[in-house]
């Protein structure tokens, strides 16, 4: 008889702790353990985590920053001498097509009809016979009369200007 009276305490336990075990207090602070449990193990596997891949990304960092420094001069001198490149293949361009032009212009100069039309336009001649006339700019002879004004002085008048000109620039 002591062993069913055992049983049934057993038996009244076991509901007990059934009942508690499918209450809802009883679930909620069980999946609160849990969780707080889950929580704590992944904090500390990410500090672990953590502690890791910060050696690792300041190794990487410096590896990448000492690539960086090592490179930067000869890219720097690699776009330098890009733009040299560049601006020697425009001179150049600009020359061969001056060499174009003069060699143009030196065999115009070959045929005699066009030295003779630059002759008698630069140089005024005339061929015997014909009247060689200059027209002259109105404007430009009004402009020139007082320096002729200045060409009726003697010399030493103008030197003895020049002399108190740079004296009174000096004061």
């Amino acid at each position: 008889m002591g062993g069913i009276k055992e049983h049934e305490r057993e038996a009244g336990t076991m509901a007990v702790k059934d009942r508690d075990r499918f209450s809802t207090a009883t679930r909620l602070r069980l999946l609160g353990e849990q969780t707080a449990a889950r929580v704590y193990r992944s904090q500390t596997r990410r500090q672990a985590r953590r502690s890791r891949l910060t050696g690792r990304a300041a190794l990487l960092a410096l590896v990448v920053c000492s690539l960086v420094v090592a490179l930067a001069y000869p890219m720097r001198q690699y776009l330098s001498q890009r733009a040299d490149i560049a601006e020697l293949e425009r001179q150049k361009r600009q020359a061969q097509q001056r060499v174009e032009e003069l060699r143009d212009l030196k065999a115009r100069w070959q045929d005699d009809a066009y030295a003779e039309q630059q002759i008698r336009k630069r140089l005024h001649y005339v061929r015997p016979g014909e009247i060689g006339y200059v027209v002259t700019d109105p404007s430009r002879a009004r402009q020139s009369r007082p320096e002729r004004s200045t060409a009726r002085r003697p010399w030493y008048a103008h030197v003895w200007d020049g002399v108190d000109k740079s004296d009174a620039s000096g004061q």
